[in-house]
């Protein structure tokens, strides 16, 4: 008995925990985990990141789209521009032209004479329909059709940028002279008693200059390369230069301004005077808002302004800014909720473009896709779970609809244009083929799904319900269908999803049309949001760029809705068994 013991002790492999190589070994391995802990910490961190800048681009982008500015003004309501064979109805309001009423309000802001030009600039300050809230009232009222009405006047896309920061910085220095204008309309000349300008000439001399250097140093690089043309032009450089340099040299001589420089106005006598010719103590220009007389100005009561960004580098003319400065400084601009953004269809005017047709046309088609393909899935999945023989033919079945479930989203785009469209001859963009063309893609997930979910109930609940007398079907939808409904209803939330955020297959079936009106049935013309997010992101307007974001935001609330109601429906009916 000793010796067995001995023999057994002796095949005992000893483990070597106090030697200064195992304590190496020991370190290494904390040393790897570790590591490894750090590796998933910055893959984390690295994802977060990418995370929060994506929805804070979005974010910045899109939010200003949810606010828009407007003009609010007393607008009369002529009753010969809104009545029909000298009648005001709803049918006369609604077709009448509001224009002139638009533009007399405009006009009556500004005393005085507006040249030809300007007149039409301010009109283009508004929107082509910047009386459509008027219209809504005189609907809604028609009593006030005769009186003065205070309404909000939709501005144009690029005026509501300007108040959304998209503008110019303006710096005002009041003058030490005294300064007569020569005039109050047209082009004026004001003449300063103690050298007012000549700070601005120093610092236009300096700006020519710049240039100057500028056209030197490209007439420089390109220099290295050979060739006539590249010799002629840089010949044309260097006479460019010279011609600036000698006005450079001549700081007394008068400058003249163009749109590549920061614009230099006058405010005088209640006007605007923007400057073209600056010489020390005179300035001559276009007056862009009329002054009230051409008395001398007392030293500290007229102002030289300067709008820093040049007229060439930005959307609005020096005209539209004083323009809307004029308007901000009365307090007529007024800022508000962009209902418009989700209670219009489609325009090709930024400011009057909404979302709502693509969220109605985004309701009845995913109608139409969770309709066709959840009770189809579910079915499916449940013969495929617990009917189906097992065999070659249905293990044929289970591969396809496990490679359907990775086929490119394209691919059924197409089978919707050549069945359902060419061959079935179904309506061309409506929700009803967009629906079932999602229906088709979305099936193979649901189905899988479905299956897991049916896969997670024990068996012990089936062969219980069997043990006691029901039948396979009964036991099938009266005990396992419901315990497995949470993980079905979750897959096919996501499902749906899926379907929401999807583009190229509803392109292929035509639903990438210009659609204005609202769709009022599945098979009236209609677009989507991903759809509507994709035509917005191509159009070259500024401010499209700003819906397109505001629109991406309406979609990720969407998707996060339903990414939640998918969370609350397994725990809320998870059982635990």
């Amino acid at each position: 008995m000793t010796d067995i013991t001995a023999s057994d002790a002796a095949r005992v492999r000893r483990v070597d925990v106090t030697s200064s190589a195992a304590k190496a070994r020991i370190r290494a391995r904390y040393r790897r985990e570790a590591r490894f802990k750090l590796y998933g910490l910055a893959a984390l961190s690295l994802a977060a990141v990418f995370v929060v800048v994506l929805i804070g681009d979005v974010l910045s982008r899109g939010l200003p789209a949810f606010w828009q500015y407007s003009l609010v003004l007393d607008v009369h309501v002529d009753p010969a521009a809104v009545s029909s064979g000298g009648k005001v109805d709803e049918a006369s309001i609604r077709s009448a032209d509001f224009y002139p009423l638009t533009k007399a309000a405009l006009e009556s802001m500004f005393p005085g004479e507006l040249s030809r030009k300007a007149q039409k600039q301010l009109v283009r300050l508004v929107s082509t329909d910047a009386a459509m809230p008027l219209r809504d009232e005189l609907v809604a009222n028609p009593s006030l059709v005769g009186t003065t009405v205070k309404t909000p006047l939709i501005l144009s896309a690029t005026s509501d940028l300007y108040y959304k920061g998209a503008g110019t910085q303006i710096e005002s220095r009041e003058m030490r002279g005294i300064a007569t204008p020569s005039g109050t309309s047209g082009e004026i000349t004001v003449l300063s008693s103690a050298n007012d300008f000549a700070d601005a000439l120093v610092h236009l001399k300096q700006r020519i200059a710049e240039q100057a250097r500028s056209l030197r140093s490209e007439a420089d690089r390109l220099e290295l390369f050979a060739g006539d043309t590249v010799t002629a032009r840089v010949k044309a450089l260097r006479d460019e230069a010279e011609k600036l340099q000698q006005r450079v040299d001549q700081p007394k001589v008068e400058e003249e301004l163009d749109n590549k420089m920061p614009s230099l106005l006058i405010a005088i006598d209640g006007g605007l005077m923007k400057i073209t010719k600056l010489s020390d103590v005179s300035a001559t220009g276009i007056v862009l808002l009329p002054l009230r007389s051409t008395d001398e100005a007392k030293p500290g009561t007229w102002q030289l302004v300067t709008y820093e960004t040049p007229e060439s580098n930005r959307k609005v003319t020096d005209q539209d800014v004083a323009f809307l400065e004029r308007f901000k400084q009365l307090g007529h601009v007024e800022q508000s909720f962009n209902w418009t953004f989700l209670t219009a269809g489609d325009s090709r005017e930024p400011e009057l473009a909404g979302i709502r047709g693509a969220l109605v046309g985004t309701a009845l088609t995913l109608v139409v896709t969770l309709v066709l393909c959840l009770p189809i899935g579910v079915m499916a999945a449940i013969y495929l779970e617990e009917f189906a023989p097992k065999g070659r033919l249905t293990d044929i079945i289970e591969v396809n609809i496990n490679n359907l479930a990775a086929v490119p989203s394209i691919v059924f785009g197409l089978l919707g244009l050549a069945v359902f469209l060419n061959f079935f001859g179904m309506p061309r963009s409506a929700p009803l083929v967009g629906g079932i063309t999602l229906g088709l893609l979305v099936l193979p997930t649901i189905i899988i799904a479905s299956r897991a979910a049916l896969k997670a109930v024990p068996p012990s609940i089936k062969e219980a319900a069997l043990g006691v007398g029901a039948s396979h079907q009964q036991a099938i939808f009266h005990h396992v269908l419901p315990l497995a409904m949470p993980g079905i209803m979750t897959g096919t939330i996501i499902g749906m999803a899926h379907a929401l955020g999807e583009t190229a297959p509803l392109l292929m079936i035509g639903m990438i049309a210009f659609i204005v009106d609202i769709p009022h049935g599945f098979t009236d013309a209609a677009t989507v949001l991903p759809v509507q997010i994709y035509l917005w992101s191509d159009l070259p307007e500024v401010a499209f760029k700003s819906k397109t974001a505001a629109a991406i935001i309406v979609l990720l609330m969407f998707l996060f809705v339903m990414n939640g109601a998918a969370i609350w429906l397994r725990k809320r009916f998870e059982r635990r068994w």
